[in-house]
């Protein structure tokens, strides 16, 4: 399977649970040659988190200019692999952990 045909993939599919899970385990068996890309991958977790924690206080609450932004947090995983894949695939940016996902 070529690379194009695998990063297209990732721009178009779920991020499951274990996938997740699969990343963030590299992300820390890697932790000393890549300590950058740990950081991202959490932060990119905690807007994961905070997407789904926030919808229900933003709908209790009223706050409708606070949907996109939980929606936004909750697409964070799929966004950034898909950013990540992309930018893998045209040579921009190497992402050893793109197969994690897969």
């Amino acid at each position: 399977m070529s690379v194009h045909s695998r990063s297209s993939r990732h721009h178009r599919r779920r991020i499951t649970l274990m996938q997740m899970e699969r990343v963030k385990n590299w992300h820390i068996a890697q932790c000393g040659r890549h300590p950058a890309e740990r950081q991202i991958w959490e932060a990119v977790m905690t807007l994961w988190v905070m997407g789904w924690i926030g919808w229900l206080p933003a709908y209790a609450f009223e706050a409708p200019w606070a949907y996109p932004l939980c929606l936004l947090g909750i697409l964070a995983p799929r966004l950034y692999v898909g950013w990540r894949a992309g930018a893998h695939e045209t040579r921009r940016l190497r992402c050893d952990w793109l197969d994690q996902v897969s």
